[in-house]
C-alpha cells in the first residue's frame, strides 16, 4: 500500500512538472515576442509596489518634519517598530489569502476566524493555567486551541468548495457569519479576561531593547529595569509577535516557492481543468489551501490575545478588506495563477506606512481610506494591463 501511494505521488509530481514545463515554454515564447516597450511595461508592473513603497517612505521622511516644525521625525527606530507591529494581523491574514487567491479562490471568513481564534486561545490558555499548568505550556495550549479551531473552519470551507462545488465567495461568506456568531457565544458577548498576569510579556516583550545616551545601552532578551526619562526613551526592537510573524512568512515563502504544494497552487490557479488533467489532486489541495488560510488567521488571533492579554470576539472584524488589499497591492492576480509572498509583505507594508504617515501628518481617517482604496484600484489596473499585454502576445503566437 505504501509503495503504491509513493508511486502515485511520484506520478503526480511528474505530471505536475510536465504541465509546469509546458506553461513555462509558452511563457518564454511569449516573452521573446514582446517588444522592448512591452518588456519595460511588464517589468515596471512587477516592481511598481517596491518603487511606490520607497517613494512613499521618502515623502513622509521629508514631509513629517516639515509639517511638525521638526519636532517629529518619521524615520525613527520606534516608528519603524510600530509599523512592523501594525502589519502583523493584516500580513498573517494576507499570507493564507495569498495561497487561496493564487489558486483562483477567495476567503471572506479570515477576519472572523481571527476573532474566533482569539476567543478560543484565551479560553484554552486560561483553562490550562487555572488547571495548574505553568505559563509557557498554557501559552502553547492557547496556540493549539486558537489555530486548531481556526483550521476546523478552514476544513469546512475547503470540503464544501472542493466536494460540493459551491462557489468560494458564497461558502466563506456564510462561514464568516457562523464564525462570528460562535465567537460571540463562546465569549458570552464580552471580552475574555482573567488571563495570567505574566502573559503580557509574551505579547509585548522583545528580542532587543535600546536606550540612547548616558545610562543607556543595548539589551538582548532582557527588559532593563529603568524609569523616568530612560524608560520614556527606551526603544523596543523586534517584539516577539514580529519574530513569530517573520518565521511564518519564511515558512510560507518556502511552502509556496520550494514545494510541490506550491507548484500545485499555481497550477490550479492557472487552469483548473488543466490541473485535473495533469493528475494534480485538486480537491485535496483546495481543502488544504483553505485550512492554511484559516490557520494563519488563527495565529493572528493567538498573537492578539498575547498582546492585549484578552480574547476579543471582534478583533478581526475590520481586517478582512485590508488583508485582501495587501494581497492585491502586492501583485497577486485576482484571476489566479500568479503572485508571491514577498509581494504580500510589500503590500502590507505599503498600507501600514501609508496610514502611519498620514496619521503623523494629522490627515483625517476618511482620507486614509480614500488613499488606500485608490492604491488598490491602481494595483488592479496595473495587473490587468500586464495580463493584457501577455495575453495579446500569446494569441498572436497561436495564429
Amino acid at each position: 500500500m505504501a509503495g503504491a501511494q509513493a508511486l502515485k505521488n511520484s506520478e503526480d509530481q511528474v505530471l505536475s512538472e510536465s504541465a509546469s514545463k509546458i506553461a513555462l515554454s509558452r511563457d518564454l515564447a511569449a516573452s521573446a515576442a514582446l517588444t522592448p516597450s512591452q518588456r519595460a511595461a511588464i517589468f515596471l508592473s512587477r516592481v511598481w509596489a517596491w518603487v511606490f513603497l520607497g517613494l512613499m517612505a521618502l515623502f513622509f521622511v521629508v514631509s513629517v518634519p516639515l509639517a511638525t516644525g521638526g519636532s517629529v521625525s518619521f524615520l525613527t527606530i520606534r516608528n519603524s517598530q510600530n509599523i512592523l507591529v501594525a502589519i502583523i494581523p493584516v500580513l498573517l491574514l494576507g499570507l493564507g489569502q495569498t495561497f487561496v487567491i493564487i489558486a483562483a479562490g477567495i476567503d471572506l471568513s479570515v477576519g472572523w476566524v481571527m476573532s474566533l481564534a482569539s476567543v478560543l486561545s484565551a479560553l484554552a490558555l486560561r483553562g490550562a493555567f487555572n488547571s495548574g499548568l505553568p505559563l509557557f505550556p498554557s501559552v502553547v495550549a492557547g496556540l493549539a486551541g486558537g489555530v486548531g479551531g481556526a483550521a476546523l473552519v478552514g476544513f469546512v470551507n475547503g470540503v464544501i468548495i472542493a466536494k460540493l462545488k459551491v462557489p468560494a465567495f458564497i461558502v466563506t461568506l456564510g462561514t464568516s457569519f457562523i464564525t462570528r456568531g460562535a465567537a460571540y457565544l463562546l465569549s458570552e458577548n464580552s471580552t475574555v479576561i482573567g488571563l495570567p498576569f505574566g502573559l503580557r510579556a509574551y505579547g509585548n516583550d522583545a528580542l532587543l531593547y535600546y536606550i540612547p545616551g548616558a545610562g543607556g545601552g543595548l539589551y538582548f532578551l532582557h527588559r532593563p529595569e529603568v524609569g523616568g526619562e530612560l524608560l520614556r526613551h527606551m526603544d523596543i526592537i523586534f517584539p516577539y509577535p514580529v519574530v513569530v510573524t517573520a518565521v511564518v512568512v519564511a515558512w510560507a515563502i518556502f511552502l509556496l516557492h520550494r514545494t510541490q504544494f506550491g507548484r500545485h497552487t499555481y497550477a490550479i490557479g492557472g487552469g483548473m481543468d488543466a490541473a485535473v488533467r495533469s493528475g494534480i489532486p485538486v480537491d485535496r489541495r483546495i481543502i488544504q489551501l483553505y485550512i492554511l488560510s484559516a490557520a494563519t488567521s488563527g495565529v493572528a488571533g493567538w498573537l492578539s490575545t498575547l498582546r492585549f492579554t484578552a480574547g476579543s470576539a471582534v478583533i478581526g472584524d475590520p481586517l478582512l478588506l485590508s488583508s485582501i488589499a495587501a494581497v492585491i497591492i502586492g501583485g497577486v492576480s485576482m484571476f489566479g495563477g500568479s503572485g508571491t509572498i514577498i509581494g504580500t509583505v510589500i503590500g502590507a507594508l505599503i498600507i501600514a506606512v501609508l496610514t502611519t504617515g498620514l496619521v503623523m501628518l494629522n490627515v483625517e481617517a476618511f482620507w486614509q481610506f480614500i488613499v488606500v482604496g485608490a492604491v488598490v484600484i491602481i494595483a488592479v489596473l496595473i495587473d490587468q494591463s500586464r495580463d493584457l499585454i501577455i495575453g495579446r502576445t500569446k494569441r498572436g503566437l497561436r495564429r
